[in-house]
């Protein structure tokens, strides 16, 4: 009898025995993968690129006033003008936003950079007068002047702000948390400075440069709504479809008016 308890009483030992080892075996739960990196986006998928031109005559951009203000004044040799229409070489058309209206995967997130944007007064201008940022990407607003600025946002999706420097060497840092295509950029000193922001929650956008050129990189397989937008003449949609890290071009044309 007394053996019989031994056997019971063992068995029941080397069962609990079993059961925690394992517990404590058990493999851990498989952390989240880590969102890609921008360098990674670009090498691993397909690439937009393209010109946008204008057609008819450019409008003559008005000239800027700047006697009052002569430390600005003195940074140019000729007489400023706004950068409403910025034509290139052969009617190319800078500053125009191009942008992955719509085709993304659903759900699918992307990493704001760590880099920040920088929007610079210098000269009693904006530079860049047309920029893109990120959901989440600092943009850090600089004054290079020796003159009061006063920087304001009117956005629609995201919080507008109003942004004083009265001193040179003075930095303020933003964020937008909503894309939004676009958030005007204005000074309430002087009223010919603009600036454009394109908010995005990814990486898929390009500004054209002086030849009218874009480059966008990094889109996964599928098929987009590619979209420009220019302050004056308005926007224009092109679809394009991508399959693996082929190439593919969409040019835009503008009318002038």
């Amino acid at each position: 009898m007394t053996g019989r308890i031994f056997n019971v009483v063992g068995a029941m030992f080397l069962l609990t025995v079993c059961s925690k080892g394992s517990q404590s075996n058990a493999a851990p739960a498989a952390p989240p993968p880590a969102p890609a990196a921008a360098s990674d986006l670009a090498a691993a998928g397909g690439t937009i690129t393209g010109k946008i031109k204008f057609t008819g005559t450019a409008p003559r951009n008005p000239a800027i006033d700047m006697s009052e203000e002569a430390a600005c004044k003195a940074k140019y040799t000729t007489t400023p003008t706004e950068e409403n229409v910025v034509a290139g070489p052969a009617n190319a058309l800078a500053n125009v936003f191009v942008y992955v209206k719509s085709g993304l995967p659903a759900g699918q997130t992307f990493p704001a950079p760590a880099t920040p944007v920088v929007l610079d007064q210098n000269g009693c201008r904006y530079h860049p007068h047309i920029l893109g940022v990120m959901v989440g990407q600092n943009l850090e607003i600089k004054n290079s002047d020796p003159v009061l600025h006063n920087i304001k946002a009117i956005a629609k999706k995201n919080r507008p702000f109003n942004v004083s420097q009265p001193n040179a060497g003075m930095t303020k840092t933003v964020t937008f948390s909503q894309p939004e295509v676009m958030v005007n950029l204005e000074c309430n000193v002087h009223g010919w400075m603009h600036a454009y922001a394109g908010v995005r929650s990814d990486p898929f956008f390009a500004v054209s440069q002086q030849d009218g050129s874009f480059t966008i990189s990094g889109l996964p397989p599928g098929t987009y709504t590619i979209e420009a937008w220019h302050e004056k003449f308005g926007t224009q949609t092109a679809t394009v479809t991508i399959a693996g890290t082929e190439s593919k071009t969409a040019n835009f044309t503008f009318a002038a008016h």
